[in-house]
């Protein structure tokens, strides 16, 4: 029986599917977008994707550079939307990854929405965001929910991205 209608076995996805969703990847690697082209304040996806020529915004992988090192790998169903939300959100859902920088360079007791609450924390989320904004942005499309799921797991793990990917549940 097919999870999400993906016709891969587990062995194929592993032997064959993720390796070449990862090889885009790579070629994706070597001529990223500035995070900038994703963060202009009024400019949403339809914006975005023309700009970088796209038809639309897409479901997918995305890689975020420092340099020429990958320091995160996200997925979305909406790439472009979501790429907008960590370098422009305001909550700790939408900037979740904005959140964590700000928590482990600012540590704060207690919830989410308590931190978000404390002046010193809101600086610290906002300097998270802002160097989000410096990064480079890679992406490769990947239509299945079951492919991306898998692929975000291995592509973490074959970029070493260990620093602030995590696979934890709240």
């Amino acid at each position: 029986m097919l999870i999400d209608d993906c016709p891969h076995s587990f062995a194929d996805l592993a032997a064959v599917v993720l390796p070449a969703h990862m090889a885009k990847l790579r070629a994706a690697l070597k001529s990223p977008h500035a995070a900038a082209t994703f963060s202009v304040p009024g400019s949403g996806p339809k914006t975005i994707a023309k700009a970088i020529g796209q038809a639309s915004d897409f479901s997918g992988c995305y890689t975020l550079i420092e340099g020429s090192a990958p320091v995160y790998v996200g997925i979305s169903r909406g790439v472009l939307a979501r790429l907008r939300q960590h370098f422009l959100g305001k909550t700790h859902f939408d900037a979740s990854l904005a959140y964590a920088i700000a928590k482990r360079r600012s540590p704060t007791p207690g919830q989410r929405a308590q931190a978000m609450a404390l002046p010193a924390f809101q600086k610290a989320f906002a300097e998270a965001q802002k160097y989000l904004r410096t990064l480079s942005v890679a992406f490769v499309e990947i239509a299945n929910p079951l492919e991306l799921y898998v692929f975000e797991a291995y592509a973490a793990m074959e970029l070493a991205t260990h620093q602030w990917n995590t696979f934890r549940t709240h």
